[in-house]
């Protein structure tokens, strides 16, 4: 059996980010939320999220309820997917659609985004996704906010 200090490890989902008026909406079979973590979780963390998003063809019918929209943050911030092939782990196995300062990207691969603190981005939304990814963001400030 494990053993751990709760000073300083999380190891279930205990407190919810809370609502921004550009978060998206997913049902269980579509996503699930595993670990998150700020100043309120664990005395000055930062922030940091993360979430699995399951196949399916639910991204074609998901529209704008399953897109984060265009936002700014007060802090720097890394958005990330990555595919969970092991013999294939750059291969993101769908594609996610990232808009950063009015620019489109499309990615298919595992990837990394640094967004720097008040650059828009948004909307980022799924377009496809035939094997599971794991999601995650964190940014340097205390708590998620606009």
């Amino acid at each position: 059996m494990g053993n751990w200090d709760k000073k300083y490890f999380v190891t279930e989902l205990k407190w919810d980010v809370g609502e921004a008026p550009w978060s998206p909406q997913f049902d269980d079979h579509e996503a699930a939320r595993l670990l998150s973590m700020d100043s309120e979780v664990i005395k000055d963390a930062f922030y940091m999220e993360t979430a699995w998003f399951f196949p399916g063809d639910w991204p074609k019918n998901k529209g704008d309820i399953g897109t984060i929209k265009a936002h700014t943050h007060e802090f720097d911030e890394i958005i990330a997917w990555v595919g969970s092939d092991p013999n294939d782990k750059y291969n993101l196995n769908g594609e996610v659609e990232v808009w950063i300062d009015g620019k489109q990207n499309l990615l298919d691969r595992s990837f990394l985004c640094f967004v720097p603190a008040g650059v828009e981005h948004g909307p980022i939304k799924i377009n496809r996704i035939e094997k599971p990814m794991f999601h995650f963001t964190a940014g340097m400030g205390r708590k998620y906010a606009k």
